[in-house]
């Protein structure tokens, strides 16, 4: 065995890592971890971007862990109280000294004679590649491209004359007071820099091609303070984190049966904010609430800006960007001193690890996701994603209940792998990220596939996986558990009796078709 192994190799440092590490310690303080950073903090996106009025889009007291409740009564937070609420969870939970920052995982190959992930690690400092072992590899680097954000051609750009800003890489150094700032999207990033920078630039003007769905909501939790007056912190938290949780769920049913009543009651909140402004051509979109993610402006801040005349929006198409300012299709002008564009980012699938079993290349699209936790064919590698409808960590935390209960049922069976099998099942093809955002549709297909029935169907409903994910049985018939020396033979499936379902007589692996994967295990 490899001096450089581990019983856990976790990938990423950030939300999910962090609580990754953090709960395995506490589940099994025997097993050893460490966690590969490629940057060289921790946080993840909340180090990453450091934007003015950079903020959750989502209440505090779901987006904080379940296990480390979120005590303050401020519903929407700031990106530093996040990152020191995540670096306060690391070093209680003893995490941080297992963190090895700027280390980024380039390939991972799996043996089955040796029931263990060999893994290749270059360091960003000095190019060198180095090699770590594991019996579990745990992928908790997200779904966004850290390195490249979503560049689109805007015609004429290099022309401008003043700086060019992508919220991604914002500089520390930029000057915007007094400046007129032009930015470009209508997304969360938009919505949060207008009025944040609305107070000390000149004028913001958001310049967008299309509206999206801005809700207001408090930023701070009014229920939370008066119950703080009668009860414990963490009991407070426990009940408002319910709350949350039962008015998202009931938000997203709403807006997916009744589509017409939800933009209604939007249109009904807007209307509050900016009497008497062009709600329709500027706030409401041709798509239905929740085809794409709501931006939520904690105390309706853009509104207030809008309302005040320090920002605007104007909702056109680009036909030139100029020295001075852009030029859009309608005729008009806007003078710019400086243009930030908030489009977007990109997709990175599984942090762009080249994954192999035997030795043969894991091809992610043609690989279905096993209740959203690991993949068909790959034995002993999960991964971490969030809900798209809710807070990121609800569903995180769901998936370290499953897995810290795989990891016992896989000790109580004498398993060194376990892997998700189709078992010649027809399983109809969906979306991983059934989701309308030009982000996800740019790279869905880069991705692998989720399924139209359990245990392959991707669910975006938190009280359900709480049952079936969080507490749910293990044993599915789906799971196929095995030992190293016993290779992919039918030897494997005796060994568990609850695997009777299975033909035992057959050596082969189907996959979705029923034919042989490139990365059947």
């Amino acid at each position: 065995m490899s001096a450089d192994h581990v019983d856990v190799l976790i990938v990423g440092a950030g939300l999910s890592g962090i609580g990754a590490g953090h709960q395995l310690h506490a589940r099994f303080p025997d097993r050893t971890y460490a966690i590969l950073e490629s940057r060289s903090e921790l946080g993840g996106t909340w180090s990453l971007f450091t934007y003015p009025g950079v903020r959750s889009d989502s209440d505090m007291h779901t987006l904080g862990y379940r296990f480390r409740p979120w005590t303050d009564a401020t519903a929407i937070a700031g990106g530093p109280a996040i990152l020191d609420y995540l670096r306060d969870t690391a070093r209680e939970g003893d995490v941080e000294r297992h963190i090895r920052y700027g280390k980024r995982v380039i390939r991972a190959n799996w043996s089955t004679p040796e029931s263990i992930w060999t893994v290749e690690v270059r360091d960003i400092n000095s190019g060198q590649v180095s090699r770590m072992t594991c019996r579990f590899l745990f992928l908790c680097c997200g779904y966004y491209d850290y390195d490249e954000p979503y560049a689109p051609q805007i015609p004429g750009i290099e022309e401008f004359s003043g700086p060019v800003v992508h919220p991604q890489f914002w500089p520390a150094d930029l000057d915007y007071a007094g400046k007129s700032v032009v930015v470009i999207g209508s997304g969360a990033t938009a919505v949060t820099l207008v009025p944040a920078m609305a107070g000390v630039a000149r004028h913001v003007t958001m310049l967008q091609r299309s509206p999206t769905y801005i809700v207001a909501m408090p930023g701070t939790d009014r229920t939370a303070q008066r119950l703080g007056r009668w009860l414990p912190k963490s009991r407070v938290a426990q009940l408002v984190r319910w709350r949350n949780i039962v008015q998202m769920v009931a938000t997203y049913r709403l807006s997916r049966r009744w589509p017409s009543a939800m933009r209604r009651l939007i249109r009904k909140s807007q209307e509050r904010f900016l009497p008497g402004n062009d709600i329709d051509t500027h706030l409401t979109p041709t798509y239905q609430p929740w085809d794409q993610r709501l931006c939520v402006v904690p105390n309706g801040d853009l509104f207030r800006a809008l309302r005040a005349g320090t920002a605007s929006i104007v909702t056109d198409t680009i036909d030139q960007v100029t020295a001075s300012g852009i030029a859009l299709s309608s005729g008009q002008e806007l003078e710019a001193d400086i243009i930030v564009t908030a489009t977007g980012l990109n997709l990175l699938a599984f942090g762009g690890i080249e994954v192999l079993v035997d030795g043969a290349e894991v091809v992610l699209s043609e690989h279905m996701s096993y209740r959203s936790v690991m993949l068909n064919d790959v034995p002993n590698l999960a991964y971490a994603m969030g809900y798209t409808n809710a807070s990121w960590t609800l569903k995180i935390d769901l998936t370290y209940d499953y897995l810290w209960r795989l990891f016992e049922r896989m000790d109580d069976v004498g398993a060194t792998w376990c892997v998700p099998r189709l078992n010649g099942v027809t399983v109809g093809d969906k979306p991983f990220l059934d989701f309308q955002a030009g982000y996800v549709l740019r790279a869905v297909d880069r991705f692998p596939k989720a399924g139209d029935r359990a245990p392959w169907k991707l669910r975006m409903n938190y009280v359900l996986d709480v049952f079936q994910l969080g507490r749910g049985s293990v044993d599915d018939g789906t799971l196929e558990f095995g030992t190293g020396d016993s290779g992919r033979g039918a030897s494997d499936l005796r060994r568990v009796a609850w695997l009777s379902a299975w033909d035992s007589s057959s050596s082969t692996r189907p996959t979705r078709s029923g034919s042989r994967s490139s990365g059947a295990g």
